[in-house]
């Protein structure tokens, strides 16, 4: 069980059957995780520059860099290594996609939920900070690998957002972060080696090793939550296989007053559609995309 790697029984079983709404932390131990993306290969990672370009990021209590380690297009492990020394945070990305241990573990997963999801890993230096305050679209399973960081959480100043919608740097205003230090965290979590934080969608993080001497390296899990909306979408994409909502809206039924009629009838259209689905077939359907579908946007 994939789960089973991130968190101990009595998180798998929480995850699975209550889908916290409130930060949790709970003692993992060491499993196999912690070996397939050890400090050791982390740095090793670094210094050798076999990380995809692609897929690094650097950052030093602000906005991210993808630029700074390279050279002609290609990671320069002397350039990545210099900026970590220098106290930069380095984040790989999508571990699934490019290392065979994370992308067996990524579909354990989706088996497991019928989640898509992806995995970073962050390595930031002691005394150091990389993001700084955000919020994100789906529940991350923090896994700390080495070292220690501290999570300063507030509550969710939005309602449950998702894809682009009501993402951080969408909404962002300048007196969040002001107002939010002046209140304090609502929780703060030092979160050790061998333990996993479970941080549901919205929850806003400030996340930094600034009280510690040894470097952090933990992996984030972000496991994209299914909704209603998902759901009416894979309902209503059964609908191109009827000729009528594949035919011509004119140009001319674009504009008002006609516009209106023509998404009365749409609207029509699509209820008796719906009307006609046989929900068992359709729930065998949905159940496929489920745990294939891997999604790779917001």
């Amino acid at each position: 069980m994939s789960l089973g790697l991130l968190l101990p029984p009595e998180g798998v079983v929480d995850l699975l059957t209550t889908w916290p709404d409130r930060p949790r932390v709970y003692e993992r131990g060491r499993t196999a995780v912690d070996e397939a993306m050890s400090l050791e290969y982390f740095n090793e990672l670094i210094d050798t520059g076999c990380a995809p370009p692609d897929e690094i990021a650097v950052v030093k209590a602000g906005p991210s860099n993808r630029t700074a380690f390279l050279t002609n297009g290609r990671t320069d492990a002397a350039k990545l290594s210099r900026l970590r020394d220098q106290g930069y945070t380095i984040r790989f990305g999508n571990m699934q996609r490019w290392l065979p241990a994370f992308h067996r573990i990524s579909q354990g997963i989706q088996q497991e939920t019928g989640y898509s999801n992806y995995m970073h890993a962050f390595l930031t230096p002691g005394g150091e900070q990389g993001l700084l305050h955000h919020w994100d679209q789906q529940m991350a399973v923090v896994v700390q690998v080495a070292g220690t960081k501290t999570w300063q959480l507030w509550k969710p100043p939005v309602e449950a957002p998702m894809r682009e919608y009501h993402e951080s740097f969408r909404v962002w205003r300048e007196d969040f972060i002001p107002a939010w230090e002046a209140a304090g965290p609502d929780m703060t979590i030092e979160l050790a080696a061998g333990q996993t934080l479970l941080l549901p969608r919205g929850w806003i993080h400030n996340p930094h090793a600034l009280g510690y001497d040894e470097p952090s390296l933990h992996l984030t899990f972000a496991i994209r939550e299914r909704t209603p909306l998902w759901l009416a979408e894979q309902l209503l994409a059964q609908a191109i296989e009827q000729p009528d909502f594949r035919r011509v809206i004119l140009p001319a039924d674009l504009e008002q007053p006609v516009l209106v009629d023509r998404l009365s009838e749409t609207k029509q259209a699509l209820v008796a559609f719906l009307g006609k689905l046989d929900m068992t077939e359709m729930a065998g359907r949905v159940r496929k995309a489920a745990v294939t579908e891997l999604e790779y946007t917001t």
